[in-house]
């Protein structure tokens, strides 16, 4: 029984050896080396020692004397001493295999935490773990107690180093824990520098959007209407204001579209009249080249706008919005305002191929063919990822992503009014008309001379329902 106990404490101190208790003085002639290992030779060395100091004490007691002719047995005290250190060490084991198994199911619980993740439960199956292994250390200084006690032993150094060398093991089972501890501080250091690098980029872009919005001639009742307030319903000023950020994200789209041109050394007036021969209108000629982005947006614009009319881009045959019209503009509002305020590089990451996944894909495609691609980039890395029904995380697809929202989000609210709005268009050569038309191009004094006509469209105009009308933004010309 002793031998047994012996080896179960040995194994107890090396599952106990994370619980950080203050090493206790070890039994002397301890059969493990300074590791922590177990000596076989040593132990039995040991015990055959013990066992051989017994025999002596036994023969000592246990013999006949002769006392006035009678025969004395003279008994040794030593059996009930060991009949009680067994009692006692019985005992003791059923309590460590208890101890044992309540910090099994603690860890069982504290892995479950982990997934799904409940930092609550995580805490409490942590506290239990670790207040079962601190019983354990507790029931380990009992046994040692126990055996410095019952066995006799004098001393309570542990061959080869004693305190030292459970110092060094248990400096080497901590160890690799204090280096993972260590490297996690590291990457939380890494992420909140990240962190801080993206909240001063956001401030910034949301700075200039700032200014440039102050020079702009909205309405005061656009310039009014908060897209982040709590909306009950759709309005046609919910429109509008959404109107005004698809153009605001189309050009800075565009924006970054051209520059990505200049870097590849494209031909821009080439392009600009490729593009021009591509929509019909070859008789407009543009007034400078900071004017050329506008050639630019006409030509994204007009894909991605491309089946706006249908209720879903014409990407299927669904006319649910005809069978159950008003069913399906709630559906549609609702989709709105949960859709509004969220990332669409996050949404397309969890939901790639959603109705919106497969709109951006099929509008992509259609904007960004593949030898502009390859020109632009060098491969066709992008193109592929896209078509196998993958979303890239390059900056120039965020940019698109940007746009493509903001241009579901109208189509959205487009078929949750009622009535839907009309969509309409100048076409090339049109005289001007200011209740309908915009001008991208600046004149002196703000009038459109007289002699100019519309030499392409850039951004389409809606009438809705009240009345109001979102005015078409054309690019104007001299009469030819």
């Amino acid at each position: 029984m002793a031998n047994k106990v012996s080896n179960l404490s040995d194994l107890m101190q090396r599952v106990t050896v994370s619980c950080l208790l203050d090493p206790l003085c070890a039994v002397r002639g301890d059969p493990t080396d300074a590791n922590g290992k177990y000596d076989e030779e040593e132990y039995d060395e040991h015990f055959s020692e013990d066992a051989d100091k017994k025999k002596g004490e036994g023969e000592s007691t246990n013999k006949e004397e002769s006392n006035g002719g009678v025969r004395v047995l003279v008994q040794s005290n030593r059996e009930p001493k060991m009949e009680g250190l067994a009692s006692e060490m019985e005992v003791m084991l059923n309590e460590v295999f208890d101890a044992v198994s309540v910090m099994k199911r603690a860890y069982v619980g504290l892995q479950e935490a982990h997934c799904p993740w409940d930092p609550e439960k995580m805490r409490v199956a942590d506290a239990a773990v670790v207040a079962e292994l601190k019983r354990l250390g507790v029931l380990r200084a009992r046994y040692r107690r126990s055996i410095l006690i019952n066995g006799g032993s004098s001393g309570c150094e542990r061959r080869g180093g004693g305190r030292s060398s459970w110092g060094i093991g248990l400096r080497e089972a901590v160890a690799p824990y204090e280096a993972v501890v260590d490297e996690l501080k590291r990457e939380v250091k890494a992420r909140e520098a990240d962190v801080e690098n993206l909240k001063e980029k956001l401030k910034s872009v949301t700075n200039s959007r700032g200014n440039a919005k102050k020079g702009r001639s909205f309405s005061k009742k656009k310039l009014s209407h908060n897209l982040n307030q709590v909306i009950s319903a759709p309005t046609p000023e919910l429109f509008e204001a959404t109107m005004s950020q698809v153009r605001e994200a189309s050009e800075s789209f565009t924006s970054f579209l051209l520059s990505l041109m200049r870097s590849a050394h494209w031909d821009i007036s080439a392009a600009i009249l490729s593009i021009q021969s591509a929509a019909n209108t070859c008789g407009a000629t543009t007034s400078g080249s900071h004017h050329a982005k506008y050639a630019i947006v006409s030509y994204i614009t007009r894909k991605i706008f491309q089946g706006f009319d249908h209720e879903s881009f014409y990407m299927d045959g669904s006319l649910f919005s005809l069978l159950n019209p008003e069913q399906y503009r709630q559906e549609c509002f609702t989709q709105y305002c949960d859709m509004k305020a969220m990332d669409p590089v996050e949404l397309l990451g969890i939901l790639p191929t959603c109705p919106f996944g497969q709109f951006c894909s099929k509008k992509y495609l259609s904007i960004v063919y593949a030898k502009m691609e390859e020109t632009l980039f060098g491969n066709l890395d992008q193109q592929n990822q896209v078509i196998h029904g993958n979303h890239p995380r390059s900056q120039f697809y965020r940019e698109f992503l940007g746009l493509a929202k903001y241009v579901w989000l109208l189509h959205l609210l487009a078929f949750s009014l009622n009535p839907s709005p009309n969509q309409f268009e100048a076409s090339r050569g049109a005289e001007f008309h200011p209740g309908y038309m915009e001008s991208v191009v600046k004149f002196s004094e703000g009038k459109v001379p007289a002699g100019h006509v519309v030499g392409f469209p850039v951004s389409p105009g809606f009438k809705l329902g009240n009345g109001s009308v979102v005015k078409t933004r054309v690019y104007l010309v001299s009469r030819p």
